[in-house]
């Protein structure tokens, strides 16, 4: 059984991704960003990041390599606890969350920042 992914803001709500995408609009430079992620039980681990140009904050990782139009790398980075997620209200789109399951918008309207982290308690701490 995959590790679920919780957000909360204000009220938690679970989601059945164990492995997930996020994407995004760029408030600045307006260019898609695309990250894989995969819920486990030592946190989110970032799995590979897509972004569709270059610009301002948003430079290819190391190794990145085009394909298709994006340019595609494997972050090196250990596991996070939680990923918060700022809803300011003040960029041209919030986050929209993809998994097995479909897809849905987070943060498009200003409010509390979003946090990700894998529902522990649904799996008895483990």
């Amino acid at each position: 059984m995959s590790t679920l992914v919780c957000i909360a803001s204000g009220k938690a709500i679970a989601v059945a991704a164990g492995l997930f995408t996020l994407s995004w609009t760029h408030s600045v430079e307006k260019i898609a960003w695309q990250e894989s992620w995969m819920a486990t039980p030592a946190g989110l681990v970032l799995r590979q990041a897509r972004v569709k140009g270059s610009g301002a904050g948003m430079e290819p990782g190391e190794g990145a390599r085009r394909m298709d139009g994006w340019w595609v790398w494997e972050p090196k980075m250990p596991p996070l606890p939680e990923l918060v997620l700022a809803a300011s209200g003040a960029t041209v789109s919030g986050w929209t969350l993809c998994d097995a399951g479909g897809c849905r918008e987070l943060g498009r309207i200003e409010g509390r920042p979003l946090v990700l982290r894998p529902c522990l308690a649904a799996h008895g701490g483990k």
